[in-house]
């Protein structure tokens, strides 16, 4: 079987959905009988045209025409938004041409990458955040897939023709596909003989829109995508069964089309023998650049002395900095347990700035240029091993996910979990996490003192010993059948 997994996702971030999107092509790719290819597309540039589809380009195009083009869409696919470096793509020509081809209903052709020269280019941009060099060949020598309408184009035109009554989507000719799976509600139409998956990770955009970023834009093309894939018979494969829960209460018509797939956890992540001593050098060297503290202070570390930190106890959250995460709950019951118990008790946040980020950084900042708090980016899954083995808890204080990659991780690492009290969190960590309300900091301080305090040792050891079993859930080769047995059901069944 045929399968076209939207890569989209993965061309910025590290966990999440990016991570998930990297994973998932990694995994389809060991299936016996699925034939994986990557759908490129940009979210805000147009791309270059590939080679065709087909593959029978033979004699007719030169080779060095073939690698002319499949360099500019290697080109226009990074180049800065600022300044588009051949006028030939410009978005707003190519955009009304793309509006009078939906509007005489032509299907958007997609093009053909072929990566045998463009190894280098296909790594670094699609897998290396995620997967480890081990995997290079398994990925880089898969078929990709060029759509060159920007996914951020057909999201607009989308809601510009929704004012006038309808809403509009591109066809996509993806007639040489069985499936096409979408990491998110996708913006188009997949050609009559192939069956769209949505990979459904959140509601969050439709039932938390206070949370999210670009509220207005992100709510509604979230919801008329959504829309258009259950309206076109879509099948989902959601995360968690919370969040196949969630996507039911919205359209209940989608129950008997929908399943719950659980992420998977990177086979990077496993039990191994570290020194505490590590920690101090992985801090220094991934701190956030973009983080300034007053002074001679970057990031929590004296620039100065840097050198000269010992290892230290520490709690730890990995997750992107933005308000539905939760750091500040978090920072508010630290502050309590290092007046209270743990005076040498640090906060190492490791993650990206999101959205909204600035209320949390300044009250982080006092800490960050007291050398207490460490802000890291980037960090490699060999370093968060040691960072997820060698915390005294890892805390996952969301107010809202679809699964929550970082508790799952640190179980596989090792680690003890302290989770948010939330639907998804129970159905993901079981009985292997201390629970605690993400409305309450004296519950969060109870919990972190159940698992770190000098007389928990037993509940401690309790909690990695069920992570371990726990976290084995999720996997590959656990999760990976589930995936083979529902497209082959999917196949069988003609849905």
């Amino acid at each position: 079987m045929r399968v076209l997994l939207e890569m989209r996702p993965a061309l910025d971030g590290h966990a999440g959905i990016p991570q998930e999107t990297r994973l998932l092509f990694r995994g389809l790719r060991l299936i016996d009988r699925v034939h994986i290819s990557g759908l490129i597309q940009s979210y805000d540039h147009v791309l270059a045209r590939g080679l065709p589809a087909d593959g029978t380009e033979g004699a007719a195009i030169p080779a060095h025409e073939k690698i002319n083009r499949l360099s500019q869409v290697a080109i226009t696919l990074r180049q800065d938004s600022n300044r588009p470096d051949l006028d030939v793509f410009n978005p707003g020509r190519h955009g009304r041409r793309m509006l009078l081809r939906w509007l005489i209903g032509m299907r958007e052709e997609l093009s053909r990458f072929d990566a045998t020269h463009f190894e280098d280019f296909i790594w670094r941009n699609l897998f290396a955040r995620t997967l480890h060099a081990d995997d290079f060949n398994t990925v880089v020598k898969a078929e990709f897939r060029i759509a060159r309408v920007p996914w951020k184009s057909v999201q607009y035109h989308a809601l510009l023709t929704h004012k006038l009554g309808f809403v509009m989507y591109p066809k996509l000719d993806t007639s040489d596909f069985d499936f096409m799976i979408a990491e998110t509600p996708y913006p188009g139409i997949v050609s009559p003989n192939t069956h769209l998956i949505v990979r459904y990770h959140d509601a969050i955009p439709l039932l938390m829109p206070h949370t999210i970023a670009n509220k207005v834009i992100h709510q509604a093309t979230h919801y008329h995508a959504l829309r258009s894939n259950v309206k076109h018979g879509a099948f989902f494969a959601c995360v968690s069964e919370a969040t196949r829960r969630d996507l039911i209460s919205i359209f209940p018509e989608v129950a008997a089309r929908s399943i719950t797939i659980h992420n998977m956890v990177s086979h990077h992540y496993h039990p191994e023998d570290s020194s505490p001593a590590r920690v101090p050098e992985i801090v220094r060297t991934r701190l956030n650049d973009g983080i300034k503290a007053t002074g001679k202070e970057t990031a929590g570390i004296n620039v100065e002395n840097s050198k000269n930190v010992q290892p230290f106890d520490y709690l730890l959250i990995v997750s992107t900095i933005e308000p539905r995460k939760n750091h500040t709950t978090l920072l508010a019951a630290w502050e309590h347990l290092r007046a209270d118990q743990y005076p040498n008790l640090k906060l190492v946040v490791v993650g990206m700035l999101g959205w909204d980020h600035e209320p949390i950084l300044k009250k982080l900042r006092p800490w960050i240029e007291r050398e207490q708090l460490f802000v890291l980016e980037d960090v490699p899954s060999p370093e968060l091993r040691v960072l997820y083995k060698h915390a005294l808890a890892t805390v996952c204080p969301s107010y809202g996910e679809g699964f929550d990659y970082s508790g799952v991780e640190a179980m596989r690492c090792g680690g003890a979990v302290v989770a948010s009290d939330i639907p998804v969190h129970h159905e993901i960590y079981g009985d292997a996490a201390e629970f605690f309300s993400p409305y309450s900091t004296a519950e969060l301080v109870t919990a972190i003192d159940a698992v770190i305090s000098p007389n928990a040792h037993p509940r401690r050891s309790e909690l990695i010993a069920k992570g371990a079993v726990v976290s084995s859930q999720y996997l590959p080769e656990k999760i990976l059948p589930q995936w083979q047995d529902m497209l082959q059901t999917r196949l069988n069944l003609h849905v």
